[in-house]
This record gives C-alpha cells, structure tokens and sequence, in this order.
C-alpha cells in the first residue's frame, strides 16, 4: 500500500513537471471574443451585476456563474491548455463536474460547429491547469470555448504552444437574443456545457442567446424583469413557468411582462410553457401538480397574448417517444434538449422573421 501511494506520489509531481515544461504562452481568457453575455458585469465571466439589483440569496449565486457564455478564437496551436480559477462551485448530484465546472470545445468545419473536446480540473486539483486538447494539425482553427455551466470563473487563462497565434475572429453570431428561464434553460443535468438548449439554437441558426438562466429561482421575479430590461436586446425567450407556484404566476406574470415591454415595446416576448417532467408517470400528486400548473399557466398565456402586443407562448417538446430522455424525472438527458432545441426551432424564427431578425 505505501508503495503504491509513493507511486501515486510520484506520478502527480512528474505530471506536474510535465505541464510545467510545456513551451507555452499564456493568454487571459479576456483576450478572446466573449459572446452570450447580456449585461455588463465588472467581472467579464458574471452574467447580471449583483450589486446592482434585488437579487437574493442563491439567485446572486447564479447570476454568476458562467452558464451560457462563451470564447471565440482562432488559433493554430497544437494544443489549448487552460487555468480557471473558481469561485461558487455546485455541489449538487444531478450534473456532472465536466458540465458544472468544466469546458466544451467547439471548432467549425466546413463552415459548421463540430464538437472537438471537453475537459475539467479534477476533483481536489481545481487550482492546478489542464490540458483541454492536444495533438491538432497546427493549422488554424476557428474555436468556440463554452465556459462552465454552474460554476463561477473569477479568472481564466488559455495556455498555447510557444509562438501560436491567437486571434478574435468577427462575431458571426447575429443579433441579440436574451433568454430567461429555470434549470432546464442553463442545462442542469446535461453531459456538458454546450449542450442546454440556448447554444444549441445559437450554434444551430447563427443567432446570439444571450442568456441569464436561474436553476430552481426563475420565479418572474421583479429583480430579473429589471435587469432584463436594462439589457440590450432584439428578442427575448422565456421558461419561466418551470419553477413558480401557480400563486407566483397568478400575482407576478403581468407586472412582469409590463416591467419588461416598458423598456422593449418593439420586440418579441416569446414565453414558452414547461416541459413535460416523468416524474409524473407514476406519482399521482406529482402529476396533479404539474397539470394545474400548466393550465393554470396556460389560461393565463392566453389571456396575456390577447392583452399585450408582441407577446407569444410556445409549447416546447423534450420527450422522445419511448420517454428515455429524462436524467432525474425532471431534468432532460442531452437528447433531451436536443429535441427541446429542435421542438421550438421554427416557431422561434418564424416569430422573429415578423421583427426582422432572420439568421
């Protein structure tokens, strides 16, 4: 057994000098193009500025983590290193540590997305930099990085091969979509982190999401329709009737929408109505639960699209026929939110084609 440890023992110090003898150059991660940002924060990696509104307890958390953000580059390295440095870190068991703390790689071929890698600091080695890809042509690549789902990037450095060029390439995400929803549109429980539903609509129709998910306190609160309307924005997307009660929906949905279209009055409000959960399939009071809140929200949407101009409600679909696409009963597998993506697709651009916004 102490053999063994020494072993072990030696074997982390050789990988350590290992990656500490590579010729590499070192870049802040501020040095590539970040995109699916929808408010400025003092810290680039934060997605709403806490001090700036109302938000409480786990919601500050939240809105500081990095779920939806990305780095573009173009680089012609051979490999990518990265060194983050965290601050709030899930702790939950329903996502895994690649997508909550970890980092999903994207270069484009042949003028589409294709995945490349996906790669995180081990558990207890979170301070320690790690090697995302290595062993690339050394021609140039064009790169998307997806930053981590549920965690919070207080920094974060991108380690190239010595003399490698990094680049920001012209944004050819069009427009700005923001996003406002529960778990399911961060993408908790999803296998990575460019796998919610939002970047898959980004990388499949060109189009910015720019997103401000809350998982579990997408509540319609008022703190989120007023940094929602301090955004910049051409469109937004909401799920937010996956996490209220029916009392919140009741008291809190037209004050949200009004907060909201007082700032935008020209844009699209695309409300979406929550997934279907299995947890239902066999728990009786879960199933009522989930049904009146439907209905409930549903009654509701009708009545708000009628009462307010550029409002909608959609129905996105995330169960696949044989009902295998669940994680928990709640949370959609990423087929799951595959089918999401691929269920309100052409809804959504047929509704943003009314305003001009075309990929």
């Amino acid at each position: 057994m102490k053999k063994f440890v020494l072993l072990f023992f030696i074997c982390g110090i050789l990988s350590a000098q290992t990656l500490q003898s590579q010729s590499l150059t070192w870049y802040e991660g501020t040095e590539a193009g970040l995109i699916g940002k929808l408010l400025p924060t003092e810290n680039p990696y934060h997605r709403a500025d806490t001090s700036r509104y109302a938000f409480e307890g786990h919601e500050r958390n939240l809105v500081r983590c990095s779920a939806g953000l990305a780095l573009r580059f173009n680089t012609n390295s051979t490999s990518i290193y990265l060194a983050p440095e965290y601050g709030y870190m899930y702790k939950g068991i329903s996502t895994s540590f690649l997508a909550s703390r970890g980092f999903d790689l994207y270069i484009k071929q042949n003028g589409k997305w294709l995945w490349a890698a996906a790669a995180g600091p081990s558990v207890g080695r979170e301070d320690k930099p790690f090697n995302l890809i290595a062993t690339m042509d050394g021609s140039e690549h064009e790169c998307l990085l997806y930053l981590p789902m549920y965690s919070e990037l207080r920094g974060l450095k991108i380690g190239l091969d010595k003399g490698a060029t990094l680049v920001v390439p012209e944004n050819d995400f069009k427009y700005r979509i923001g996003v406002f929803g529960s778990s399911f549109t961060m993408g908790v429980s999803t296998s990575r982190s460019g796998m919610s539903y939002p970047v898959q609509f980004a990388r499949r129709t060109g189009l910015q999401i720019l997103s401000i998910a809350a998982s579990g306190q997408c509540k319609l609160q008022d703190s989120f329709a007023r940094a929602i309307a301090d955004a910049q924005v051409d469109a937004m997307i909401f799920d937010t009737f996956s996490n209220p009660t029916i009392e919140m929906i009741q008291e809190r949905l037209f004050p949200f929408i009004e907060t909201v279209q007082a700032a935008h009055p020209d844009i699209p409000l695309i409300f979406q109505r929550t997934i279907y959960r299995e947890k239902r399939n066999f728990s009786l009071e879960a199933n009522r639960i989930e049904a009146d809140r439907i209905a409930f929200a549903d009654s509701l949407m009708a009545i708000a699209c009628k009462k307010y101009k550029n409002v909608y409600y959609i129905y996105p679909d995330a169960t696949s026929p044989d009902h295998e696409s669940s994680v928990d009963g709640v949370h959609p597998s990423n087929y799951g939110y595959t089918l999401w993506e691929r269920s309100i697709e052409k809804k959504v651009l047929r509704i943003l084609r009314r305003y001009g916004i075309r990929p």
